[in-house]
């Protein structure tokens, strides 16, 4: 049989579809034109068309965060190429597989200045698991193959593909190969018999603590041991703790959750891992927004770390017993090892410990009032992306995930702008349930005019804006550090109604509490992209709060007094 002489567009387009690939976002440009060519009427790639390469990569995180699959950003050479390098960043740091396809300008011109030459490679090699520059079409397709299935495995993340012009117009006979994972994420069994003896050192210390605490990340997320890890928590008693990037791995109503931990996290958790002898942290960083000062990090404790990116190990925080591996499959293994237990006069402690905080709206629309409604009109059933800021604290604090994956967010970066185009992935990725982007008046203003993409596109984004009219969480830190300076902090935002109006959707602003419920569920169940402005107290702060570089030990739960 013949082999199909292709282009090397042609065997991009190919090599994506053999690999599983369904919908990939980007935007042309000179240096990419010849797959943009090979694309046109192609009926098993969708092209998403954003207004910024930025939202490329951030969409393409979302779709594969949503969808438990690889995402796929197109863009040209140059300022298209390094317009990703955001997006990228924030899956490198938060473990998302992306793959990133970049045109470069043709072999002949590389290292000669040519127009819009950059090194793609280089620039992003601190922020991909890999990237290669594709210098003979004979290789575009493995390369390609190998692009997907590192993305995948081990800790996923990142990759780029940068293919020159030339490449994508010579001419080569496709081959189809065996490799590659078809795009969708598969665990990596760890050795039992390397890890039998940290098994049982684990189950021992289990056994005999008296103050253990579970800790979970999104490496539960990723490994979908949502059943091991509760049912881990319900044999041992162990209370659950979240981080930021675990929010929605464990259900919030179950009596063992206590809740997210760190700078923003409430005061009794913290004060429990202070008081902790055991933590058990699986498919975590131990970030520095979690431990506060590592010196005084859970001073009373033995750490046991369970991760599949042996790196990450001892990284932040001593470690006294590591296993290296895929979360679940670790899991069932410890599950195996361990005698049923309860924690009761631990739980006790820590009920003792928790208080009711006052909150700093007097009787206005408050983020608690917002997010208990979104939760009663949505019935839980919708994905929250929220971005970077206050707002991001409050959706973390506040709203009441029970189902699995169903919180995402810029965790590791911090990236503003993330929420509105990663939502659009996210929908994608999850056609028959609503999908809420919450934003801040700056964030939103980053990434806003993807609402066209949305619009063209037939993506069903709620967008809500927690507008205060200042950059909210360096607003704060202006307030509580740097004494009440609001250097270049206040923002101006245009009227976000008629903004709504212009992009063609339907536009609410709520100023009262009273308004919120009946707003938010004409927005959830009107079709198509809807938006909702919430008019928030301008100087509403976060609490609790850990001054950056402190211990977990000494929050505040109110404003320090300026001195």
């Amino acid at each position: 049989m013949s082999l199909e002489l292709l282009t090397g567009a042609q065997i991009l387009c190919r090599t994506l579809v053999d690999a599983g690939v369904e919908v990939m976002f980007g935007y042309p440009g000179g240096a990419i034109m010849p797959f943009y060519d090979a694309l046109h009427g192609h009926a098993g790639l969708r092209h998403i068309l954003v207004r910024h390469e930025q939202a490329a990569a951030h969409a393409a995180d979302g779709y594969a965060r949503a969808g438990q699959r690889v995402g796929v950003c197109v863009a040209t050479s140059g300022p298209g190429a390094t317009n990703l390098v955001t997006g990228l960043a924030t899956a490198h740091m938060d473990g998302s597989p992306v793959v990133a396809i970049t045109g470069q300008v043709g072999r002949p011109m590389l290292g000669r200045d040519a127009f819009q030459e950059t090194d793609v490679v280089g620039v992003t090699m601190p922020v991909t698991k890999h990237n290669v520059l594709v210098r003979d079409v004979e290789d575009l397709a493995d390369d390609v193959r190998e692009a997907m299935a590192i993305a995948i495995e081990g800790r996923p993340g990142p990759v780029l593909v940068d293919v020159p012009k030339d490449v994508q117009n010579q001419k080569a006979e496709y081959r189809e190969s065996g490799a590659g994972s078809r795009g969708s994420m598969k665990p990596q069994t760890p050795d039992f018999r390397l890890l039998d003896d940290a098994l049982k050192q684990v189950a021992s210390l289990i056994a005999t603590a008296e103050r253990p605490l579970l800790m979970i990340g999104r490496g539960v997320i990723v490994s979908g041991a949502y059943a091991e890890v509760r049912a881990l928590a319900e044999r041992t008693g162990m209370p659950v703790i979240t981080t930021l990037l675990g929010i929605s791995a464990f259900p919030q109503s179950h009596e063992l959750h206590l809740g997210m931990p760190g700078m923003h996290g409430e005061v009794h958790i913290n004060k429990a891992i202070q008081s902790a002898d055991l933590l058990v942290g699986i498919g975590m960083r131990f970030d520095d927004r979690v431990t506060g000062n590592t010196a005084t990090f859970a001073p009373r404790a033995k750490i046991v770390h369970i991760d599949i990116d042996g790196a990450a190990i001892g990284r932040t925080v001593r470690c006294d017993v590591a296993l290296v591996g895929d979360a679940r499959a670790i899991v069932q293994q410890l599950l195996a090892a361990i005698a049923p237990r309860d924690c009761v006069p631990w739980r006790q402690e820590i009920a003792a410990l928790m208080h009711q905080r006052e909150e700093s709206f007097a009787g206005g629309l408050s983020p608690e009032v917002i997010l208990s409604a979104l939760a009663e009109v949505t019935e839980g059933r919708c994905t929250i992306v929220s971005d970077v800021g206050q707002h991001q604290m409050w959706v973390a604090q506040r709203y009441p995930f029970q189902r699995p994956n169903t919180h995402i967010t810029s965790g590791g970066l911090g990236a503003m702008g993330f929420a509105v185009p990663a939502a659009m992935g996210v929908r994608l990725a999850r056609p028959d349930e609503p999908v809420w982007a919450i934003s801040g008046d700056g964030g939103f203003q980053m990434n806003m005019a993807e609402i066209a993409t949305m619009v063209q596109e037939g993506i069903e984004v709620k967008l809500a804006i927690f507008n205060n009219g200042y950059l909210g969480m360096v607003r704060q830190w202006q307030q509580f550090f740097h004494g009440g300076r609001y250097s270049n902090t206040p923002i101006w935002s245009p009227d976000y109604v008629k903004l709504a109006a212009a992009y063609g959707i339907p536009g609410w602003r709520v100023k009262h509490a009273g308004e919120v419920t009946d707003v938010l569920q004409e927005a959830n169940a009107t079709p198509g992209p809807t938006l909702v402005e919430l008019v928030i107290e301008q100087e509403a702060n976060v609490f609790p709060m850990i001054v950056p570089g402190g211990s977990l030990s000494e929050p505040l739960e109110a404003a320090p007094a300026q001195t």
